[in-house]
């Protein structure tokens, strides 16, 4: 049975162009073939600012949406995030939907996709290996740097990855994999 792998797209903004960059990555991650491959939307859970009244450590969940999003995390082996910069951070959709779980999250791998301006994200990504760390999370190294991402278009706003980004992906899923293996064994 091939591991699970969730390509979450981070961004919950009306007019984003976040869909478009994580539809290629999953398409990707599809013809890569050492995952089942499973496009997650952040938007569709519509995760209010954490409202459980109990520390998620418990898993006593009380609200439907929070029992949503426990069980898609929980259905993952490893995590690609596709990642936008908001002022050299993260998305506060994305923080919010990493503390609305813990155990779930626990000892699986995660690799980021970041777009943005010049720096592509690097500084909101580095911003998100912390806090993926404290979930006892394994960030990789391995990456898709996304710079001027308003520039990688089409007319039909489709993304238009570049040579940089197809190998950096490969390389991705490659790492992913072989962390997602080693830590499986940790999870039972």
């Amino acid at each position: 049975m091939k591991l699970k792998l969730h390509t979450i797209i981070c961004s919950t903004r009306p007019g984003r162009i976040g869909p478009s960059i994580a539809k290629w990555f999953h398409d990707l991650a599809v013809q890569h073939e050492k995952f089942e491959s499973v496009l997650v939307d952040l938007a569709e859970f519509n995760l209010p600012v954490y409202d459980e009244p109990e520390h998620p450590i418990r898993q006593n969940y009380q609200h439907e949406h929070t029992k949503k999003w426990a069980g898609s995390v929980n259905a993952a082996d490893a995590y690609v995030f596709v990642t936008p910069e908001y002022n050299f951070g993260p998305p506060p959709s994305l923080l919010n939907a990493l503390d609305y779980v813990y155990k779930e999250w626990n000892y699986k791998p995660a690799a980021l996709v970041s777009y943005g301006g010049i720096s592509g994200g690097l500084r909101a990504a580095q911003m998100e290996k912390l806090t993926l760390t404290t979930l006892k999370m394994m960030p990789i190294l391995e990456a898709v740097v996304i710079q001027n991402a308003a520039g990688h278009f089409d007319d039909n706003d489709n993304f238009l990855p570049g040579d940089v980004h197809k190998t950096s992906g490969i390389s991705l899923l490659d790492e992913l994999h072989r962390w997602a293996e080693a830590l499986k064994t940790m999870r039972k």
